[in-house]
């Protein structure tokens, strides 16, 4: 490897661990998004309790765009390298702050306030991280390459989410070694745990990025004396370039906001509130689908250095209207579970005697005796009220005469599941493993980062990081059909793909506009 490909990789390898530890500080809200409601909304309505929660999640995408605008000025004007630097002290601040927020019992309402103001300034620091670390890294690939080396910060988005979810399972089995005990002090303090060691991740990755030296074409822009002034002025005064920004947004980063959170985060929500799979099942499999997707976000970037960017990503967003009813159909399908207990009826009646025997305690009654395994060999947990001792009854709170929660797939049925959300991230690599090139060529250096940073951040931030909310809110309004939430992200995809197909060319720019 020559002096130069090392010199690449090492800016690669600083900036996508930086941006890695920030998506991770980002996601790992979204991640415990249940227990975050438990802990510090009030219990009274549980479904308020996580639109509350989803709300304050997506708060911090929407000031995002702020973020943007504050960071993308300073990093045009000052330098790439000591303004994402400054977003990541912000961002692990923020993190670690939440890790140590008193639940509301404690405080009352002024523990969802404080979270939600600590979430804004993530949403901030996040704003002003990605375009920064973009531009850095494409500011010094070869322009016949830039797809390929961008790729590799587009990955860290997803691995981000994965890291979360690895340190929140790891986290829970850790704490005891009774299944119930570890469970039952993960959602009192454990998952704590995750905010707070967020903060030593910080620490390296400032280390790192203290020895990173400025982005050649800025540096080069800095000592010739023609960095922008105004570089807000220069983005979106000016009639040309506010058009290339409003391009970039509508035809580009808003469709592929709505693909990235449908195919990993609202994914995710749905498996569990929706399909009622167990907690760790459906975080597993999330886990899987991303291991076994995140080399596409390169075989993708790379690709559109020789075919260009358009084509790849305008597949993407069309493949996510096509199949997203069909693939999330899928899923509620294998997981009814009435459809399973028209083969285990025997079972339940055997059960119903052994639980009015019992004079145990709750976790008892709940996780070892209702656990049902069909002759499929698929599983899942059900409480049938008629049978409960009256005591029981008050204590869960069930409101219907069957509820069935806490499911686990058989080992055949887990891998569909596995291989059905690696099907929603490949959509997703699609649409962002181009997105980093693609944006850094619409611009010309001095404005770029703020010029880059504003459409990504509103189309990926504010279209997208809305989608498990708004989702969410549209299965509750409209309980009849469990996929009403999924018009959402197909109707925004569906005008960024016509913009897009209309009005983006397909040219590989391989000198960057300046």
């Amino acid at each position: 490897m020559n002096q130069s490909n090392k010199g690449i990789w090492k800016v690669i390898g600083a900036s996508s661990l930086g941006t890695l530890i920030e998506w991770y500080d980002f996601y790992i809200f979204g991640s415990l998004a249940p227990i975050i409601a438990a802990n510090f909304f009030p219990k009274t309505n549980p479904t308020a309790a996580l639109l509350s929660t989803l709300a304050t999640f997506a708060a911090g995408f929407i000031v995002r765009p702020f973020g943007a605008l504050v960071f993308g000025r300073l990093g045009d004007i000052v330098g790439r390298k000591y303004t994402f630097l400054l977003t990541l002290i912000l961002m692990g601040g923020a993190t670690f702050g939440i890790g140590l927020v008193p639940r509301f019992e404690s405080i009352g309402y002024a523990a969802p306030i404080i979270v939600l103001l600590l979430r804004l300034l993530q949403g901030l620091a996040l704003g002003g991280e990605y375009g920064g670390a973009a531009t850095y890294v494409a500011e010094h690939a070869p322009p016949n390459k830039r797809g390929f080396y961008t790729s590799w910060i587009q990955t860290t988005a997803t691995l981000g989410l994965f890291v979360s979810l690895g340190v929140i399972l790891i986290t829970r089995h850790s704490l005891d070694a009774d299944r119930i005990k570890s469970i039952e002090k993960f959602n009192e303090w454990g998952w704590r745990i995750p905010f707070l060691v967020s903060v030593l991740l910080v620490i390296v990755s400032i280390y790192i990025r203290l020895k990173m030296k400025e982005s050649p074409l800025y540096a080069k822009l800095k000592s010739e004396g023609k960095t922008s002034v105004n570089p807000l002025k220069e983005s979106f005064a000016h009639k040309a370039n506010l058009k290339m920004v409003l391009l970039a947004l509508f035809g580009a980063t808003m469709g592929q906001g709505v693909i990235w959170y449908t195919g990993q985060f609202y994914a995710q929500s749905f498996l569990e509130n929706v399909c009622k799979i167990e907690f760790e099942q459906s975080r597993t499999i999330i886990i899987w689908a991303i291991l076994f997707a995140t080399p596409f976000f390169v075989l993708f970037g790379s690709w559109s250095d020789k075919i260009g960017r358009k084509r790849i990503m305008m597949a993407g967003m069309l493949l996510g209207i096509l199949f997203y009813r069909p693939i999330f159909h899928e899923f509620v399908k294998e997981a009814d579970a009435k459809e399973w207990m028209k083969d285990v009826n025997t079972k339940v009646s055997k059960t119903e005697t052994k639980i009015d025997s019992i004079k145990g305690s709750i976790h008892e009654l709940m996780f070892t005796t209702i656990l049902y395994t069909n002759k499929d060999g698929r599983m899942f947990t059900v409480i049938k009220t008629d049978t409960i001792l009256p005591e029981y009854k008050k204590v869960l709170s069930i409101p219907g005469p069957i509820n069935y929660k806490d499911k686990h797939l058989s080992s055949s049925l887990n891998w569909k599941f596995v291989f059905l959300v690696w099907l929603l991230i490949l959509f997703v690599t699609m649409v962002y493993g181009p997105i980093a090139a693609f944006l850094v060529e619409m611009f010309p250096t001095k404005i770029r980062y703020t010029s880059m940073s504003l459409p990504y951040h509103i189309g990926n931030g504010v279209f997208g990081g809305l989608t498990p909310f708004i989702a969410t809110l549209l299965t509750t309004i409209y309980t009849g059909d469990h996929l009403v939430g999924l018009w959402y992200p197909i109707i925004v995809a569906m005008i960024c793909f016509v913009i897009g197909a209309l009005y983006i060319t397909n040219k590989i720019d391989k000198d960057v506009n300046d």
